[in-house]
C-alpha cells in the first residue's frame, strides 16, 4: 500500500467520523452530551481538513474551479425559494 492509498483511507474514514460526530451532535439528549459530540466533531473537521492540505500539496487531491456561470445559477435557484 503506497501512501496515497494510506491517505485516501484516512481521509475517507475521518469524514466518516465527521459523518458520525455530526449525527451524535443533532441528536443529542443533552447539552453535555451535545458539547461533547460537538468538540469531537471540530477537532475532527480540523484532522480532515490537514489531511486534505497535505494530500492537495502532493497533488493526490486535485479539485476543479467552479464556472462562475453555474454558481450564478444556483444562487439564484435559491434565491427564489
Amino acid at each position: 500500500m503506497d501512501d496515497k492509498c494510506i491517505m485516501e483511507n484516512l481521509l475517507n474514514v475521518t469524514k466518516g467520523a465527521c459523518d458520525l460526530y455530526m449525527h451524535g451532535t443533532i441528536e443529542s439528549p443533552t447539552m453535555n452530551v451535545h458539547q461533547a459530540f460537538d468538540n469531537a466533531l471540530n477537532d475532527t473537521l480540523c484532522m480532515q481538513d490537514d489531511i486534505y492540505k497535505k494530500m492537495s500539496a502532493k497533488g493526490w487531491y486535485t479539485t476543479e474551479q467552479a464556472e462562475q456561470q453555474k454558481i450564478s445559477k444556483i444562487k439564484n435557484q435559491f434565491a427564489g425559494m
